[in-house]
């Protein structure tokens, strides 16, 4: 049978380069093109559909678009792709990148145009060839949303350019052979300037240091300084200036060393350069997927137990989205409700609804949960464990990350941050299981007036106090174990504080108190394990304990009651003077202040969190404490923006999530980030923008949870990250879920991107001490 619609055929064109292609995927569901029926791909607008009987998403697109010619797109792969025992083994990494690897090398493609309004298959001719080479040549949405081939670069700065030394002679060989200030004998940094050998900051999966380098650039603020043990005969060695605090090139570095009597045609390399240590440690980020008796853990498969394939620094999000749809308010709004045969959106990959139902379908069917057909396996011969596939969220990430520089991108995230990004606040709000309210009491010490508020929230973030005890052989230092009652009755407890009483008209002594308003559902524990070292914050592995049995419960002495009898009120603070400056929280205020952050930095961060919240504020700094108008003044006429208007398309954008306007143009006001080093800046201030409510609204929001009490909880899932700060590594989720057999109880499971095992017992107790973010359920 011949098409009689050709000439409708013939007016159509190959994608242009601006255009996303639906080629790899179906856009509503995880069906591919290694799927048996292959994915159809729409030939007027590009959309992905698959052939499956049950979810017909490519017949779907055709009868609510019209768009009758689709490419049939199926891909198997080489037999000559699967590398044997006899096979040259990979070459070395010997450079921090991202290689493209080409999927023609790997794979082989059957494309055939088809009319789906005559049901029939189009012969190939020059036509039909033009718009199957436009399609298959184009750059697939998948890879348009990630990294093709990334490699660090390493430039000259103004520092190493121009740098300034001092005359002060040959080094001799015994003032090299250790720290100036202490004993150590790797990792050391030569200060370019004067010649001074400091050891430097501890390296993950390197060696020790005690930051004597550093400290001798905050006494000198010499800025350059390079690494012994890595100078070639070439030129060429690690290279770090702390004035950028970033690695740098120094195309003199021969000549600089000459100064110190130090000749580079004599040096050879004896330590792994801070490249070759990054890339050890990207290849290394695991956890393990062994027990204690050294056996594989098991793998498991089926419905709510499907891996997520890391789309490259993707696995703060895979630990997230498990944990959510763990829950039974996400399986139920998203797992259930059928939304795409009355979809508004043009194109699937563009709803976020859509994009939620399909990894809703894709986490909980079980359809994708099943072992790889090859390479993804421990172990040898017929006893190797395999591992399933994984499916890749990558339309998700697209969606989810437009207009927002850190999520489109493929930098590390933070999962807490993370976890609230995805919250959409539409009809049949699954996030409101996690929201509650805090009542922060205020009273004056002098005329013992009182003032309350209660803010809305939905993450109980605690600080956990680091108390060192030693360090391990490795000279890596342990800390005290601590309670999380502990941390929780810190935030709880009454705090003294400068303040400037309206009533008394002076600066008095008063007290704060923090205490639960209401209760969520759902309770997610934030548990902050960082310290400041040279305003950076650094992790640390403090040991939490939790509570007997993993349960907390909540009572009379935990929630607040407001405005007691008897009690009188503080007057509303004055306004800023004329200064055209608002009222600062005087709470928030002095607690950052007491931290030692200056106050033009603390107020610019209250203005930026919605003045209420000092640890949405102190996060905040951590993100633009590279800002060069940081310590600028304020600008009475800018208070309330910095930056350009979000434009409408944004705004919309985001209006689409659920959003309101006034919401989404805080959050995208915040995300204006002018400092260079975008590598630093964290979503807190959007995330606070989005999730919390300003308190200049809290009278007329309702606040979620409720008063019941007791309030008794137990441990869901908890979020762990390997990695030397929060900025890198790698993210896992364990989640407690009801065994598969009949039967059988509660296991724990790790989800390690595509790999979904039984957690060990014994792992599980220990990573859990060791864990950032916690769930509870109330039970």
């Amino acid at each position: 049978m011949t098409c009689s619609h050709l000439d409708q055929l013939n007016r159509l064109e190959p994608p242009k380069l601006s255009q996303s292609v639906h080629r790899e995927e179906c856009t509503q569901c995880f069906d591919d093109q290694d799927s048996p029926l292959g994915i159809d791909v729409c030939l007027t607008c590009f959309n992905g559909g698959c052939l499956d009987s049950e979810r017909h998403h490519a017949s779907t697109h055709y009868r609510k678009s019209g768009h009758q010619f689709t490419l049939n797109v199926k891909r198997k792969l080489k037999p000559s792709a699967q590398r044997t025992d006899d096979d040259e083994p990979p070459a070395k990494m010997t450079k921090l990148a991202i290689v493209e690897e080409r999927e023609d090398d790997k794979y082989e493609h059957t494309t055939v145009i088809k009319c789906w309004k005559c049901e029939t298959e189009i012969p190939n001719d020059s036509k039909t060839k033009s718009l199957t080479d436009g399609v298959m040549k184009s750059l697939s949405s998948a890879r348009q949303s990630e990294v093709k081939a990334w490699e660090e670069e390493i430039l000259p700065c103004e520092h190493t350019l121009t740098l300034e030394q001092l005359a002060v002679g040959p080094i001799q060989a015994s003032g090299l052979a250790h720290c100036a200030s202490c004993d150590l004998k790797e990792n050391l940094w030569l200060c370019l300037t004067c010649g001074s050998l400091g050891c430097g900051r501890q390296q993950y999966g390197g060696t020790g240091g005690n930051g004597h380098g550093l400290a001798h650039f905050d006494s000198t603020h010499h800025p350059v300084s390079v690494k012994l043990g890595t100078i070639t005969p070439e030129g060429s060695a690690d290279i770090y200036c702390y004035l950028c605090n970033d690695a740098k090139l120094d195309p003199s570095l021969a000549t600089h060393l000459s100064t110190f009597g130090i000749n580079v045609q004599t040096q050879t390399k004896t330590e792994k350069s801070m490249t070759e240590l990054q890339i050890e440690q990207n290849l290394k980020y695991d956890f393990s997927l062994t027990g204690d008796d050294g056996k594989a853990l098991e793998p498991v498969f089926g419905p709510g137990l499907t891996g997520l394939k890391n789309l490259g620094n993707s696995c703060y999000m895979a630990s997230v989205l498990q944990t959510v749809f763990s829950l039974p308010a996400f399986r139920e709004r998203y797992g259930s409700q059928p939304h795409a045969e009355t979809c508004p959106e043009r194109l699937p990959a563009d709803c976020v609804e859509c994009q939620m139902n399909k990894v809703a379908d894709g986490l909980l069917s079980g359809r994708y949960a099943h072992p790889a057909n090859y390479a993804s396996s421990v172990g040898q011969g017929d006893g190797a464990v395999v591992f399933q596939d994984g499916i890749k969220p990558s339309g998700f990430k697209a969606l989810i990350g437009k207009g927002h520089e850190e999520f489109s991108t493929m930098r590390q995230q933070d999962s807490e941050e993370d976890g609230v990004k995805y919250k959409d606040r539409g009809a049949n709000n699954p996030t409101q299981i996690f929201a509650y309210g805090m009542e922060q009491r205020l009273q004056c010490n002098d005329c013992k007036k009182v003032r309350y508020r209660v803010d809305s929230t939905d993450v109980l973030s605690v600080a956990v106090p680091a108390t060192e005890k030693g360090k391990d052989a490795d000279g890596k230092v342990l800390y005290e174990d601590v309670s999380l009652w502990t941390c929780i009755d810190g935030l709880l407890g009454v705090e003294a504080l400068e303040y400037n009483c309206p009533s008394c008209g002076k600066g008095v002594n008063a007290l704060k108190q923090t205490k639960f308003a209401s209760f969520p559902q759902v309770l997610v524990v934030h548990a902050k394990k960082f310290q400041l070292v040279n305003w950076v914050p650094a992790k640390l592995d403090i040991p939490l304990i939790l509570p007997e049995g993993d349960v907390l419960e909540f009572g009379e002495k935990h929630i607040g009651k407001g405005l007691a009898s008897g009690e009188e009120e503080l007057p509303e603070d004055k306004p800023g003077g004329g200064s055209g400056l608002p009222e600062f929280n005087e709470a928030a205020m002095a607690q950052l202040q007491a931290m030692g952050f200056p106050t033009i930095r603390c107020q610019k961060a209250l203005l930026a969190t919605g003045n209420s919240d000092p640890e949405a504020a102190m996060e905040w700094l951590f993100g633009h404490m590279e800002d060069p108008d940081i310590d600028a003044p304020i600008q009475a006429t800018t208070t309330t923006s910095s930056g350009p208007e979000p434009s409408q398309e944004q705004i919309m954008m985001l209006g689409d999530m659920g959003f309101t306007a006034a919401q989404a143009k805080k959050a995208l006001r915040e995300t204006v980030c002018p400092s260079s080093h975008l590598h630093h800046f964290k979503l807190t201030n959007l995330l606070v923008a989005l999730c919390t409510t300003p308190s200049s609204s809290s009278s007329s929001t309702q606040i979620g949870g409720t008063k019941d009490l007791p309030a008794k909880y137990r441990l869901k899932a908890f979020i762990s990250h390997k990695g030397p700060s929060v900025h890198s590594g790698h993210y896992v989720a364990h989640i407690r879920v009801q065994g598969q057999d009949a039967g059988a109880g509660e296991q724990w499971v790790l989800f390690n991107d595509e790999k979904v095992v039984k957690a060990d017992e014994e792992s599980v107790k220990e990573l859990k001490k060791l864990a950032y973010l916690y769930v509870f359920e109330k039970i």
